[in-house]
């Protein structure tokens, strides 16, 4: 597979150069490494007819790629797989339901509002449930924190516009507490929000000490600092945050607010682009449809429970759009199946051959290869470590 590399201004000028074994660093920041159909940057397969788009190929063979099944449900292959590398944290975001995708698609189609358009809000009519599994340490905020532990973190950062804040934290039942909390943050007047902002990074700054809160300080410091007058800051402190350790992985279920910090991984999607911003970037907040997806449910983020399956560890998420599991060979072969429909198979470090059938392909770090749903199982073998994604069947 060919694969494009998305040069946003939050990536990496040296974590996907050195996956793929190359000096840095890189001219321009590489943030995701995209694999799959997705319409906005389709991976090239190299067949024996020559170089052809994987979305134009499902298209014309979808049982052969696809399968019959997953033909019949999807119509195109369901997930989106990247190779992500974050230098600085990606904006506040939630994504949709399916059927909040769907409504949504299909009111901003009857406006006229074009697909391009700065305030367009639903690009598809598809939900965008995630996974992140980390291969270097990953910091993320993910999910609000029970409200009455930001509410003390708040009153210690003793500033005027916190303290009501802290107040009610404390004394509304937990999600009605949170909603007036988004509602404090996003729909007040600009210059009460920057004044907010601003007041909030201060006390970051200036705060010494709050037990079990000086990493997420730390953090919001360094938020506001990047993103000056954004009342993203004060969202991103009622936020959980987690730190992932290489091979840990989060699962973002829809209305889910959460934020990438820092790290690299491999992330898995549904094949969506819709995203629905809350702050920390210079792009449009649709605070109205916002406020309609986002999960009000507060508590601790839990890590995805994994399953060791012969030589196979599998992550075991819901979602039926994909699946993921990782391999850590060392100068071993294991046996990869059963193969139901498709799946994309990517190479993170040393070196793999994958037969199938009699054919042989040698796929070094940071290379990946397109397995076809018609054809059957097939081996890894060697010494390195690969993610495989496919489309859920559990």
């Amino acid at each position: 597979m060919k694969n494009r590399v998305q040069a946003y201004a939050w990536g990496s000028h040296s974590a996907l150069a050195a996956i793929r074994g190359e000096a840095g660093p890189t001219a321009d920041p590489e943030a995701e490494m995209w694999m799959g159909a997705h319409p906005l940057a389709p991976s090239r397969l190299i067949t024996p007819e020559g170089e052809r788009s994987l979305l134009d190929l499902a298209a014309e063979r979808p049982n052969a790629l696809l399968g019959a099944t997953v033909s019949r449900e999807f119509g195109s292959l369901p997930f989106l797989m990247k190779i992500l590398a974050a230098r600085e944290p990606l904006s506040l975001q939630a994504h949709p339901s399916a059927e909040q995708a769907k409504a949504g698609f299909t009111r901003e189609e009857a406006s006229g509002l074009s697909l391009g358009a700065p305030t367009r809000s639903y690009k598809d009519p598809h939900h965008k449930p995630e996974l992140i599994a980390a291969l270097t340490p990953f910091a993320a905020l993910v999910g609000f924190r029970d409200p009455r532990k930001t509410s003390r973190l708040f009153a210690a950062l003793d500033k005027p516009r916190l303290a009501p804040i802290a107040r009610f934290l404390a004394e509304q039942p937990p999600a009605d507490a949170l909603r007036t909390l988004f509602d404090t943050v996003l729909r007040a007047a600009p210059t009460a929000r920057e004044d907010l902002a601003r007041e909030t990074l201060q006390a970051c700054r200036t705060v010494r000490t709050v037990p079990d809160f000086a990493r997420e300080l730390a953090w919001a410091a360094r938020i506001g600092e990047l993103y000056p007058g954004d009342p993203g800051i004060v969202l991103a402190l009622a936020l959980n945050l987690v730190i992932l350790q290489p091979g840990e992985a989060l699962h973002l279920p829809a209305g889910n607010l959460h934020a990438y910090l820092e790290g690299t991984g491999i992330e898995i999607m549904a094949s969506s682009d819709n995203v629905l911003r809350g702050g920390l970037t210079p792009k449009y907040v649709d605070v109205g449809e916002l406020s309609r997806v986002l999960d009000f449910t507060s508590g601790p983020a839990s890590l995805v429970p994994t399953e060791l399956r012969g030589q196979e560890r599998h992550y075991l998420t819901p979602t039926r759009e994909f699946a993921l599991s990782r391999f850590a060979l060392t100068d071993s072969t294991a046996s990869v199946g059963p193969v139901n429909g498709p799946e994309i198979l990517v190479v993170t470090s040393g070196t793999l051959d994958v037969r199938r059938n009699g054919d042989s392909l040698r796929l070094s770090s940071g290379a990946s290869a397109f397995i076809t749903a018609e054809g059957g199982d097939y081996t890894l073998s060697g010494t390195g470590t690969a993610f495989r994604a496919r489309v859920n069947d559990a």
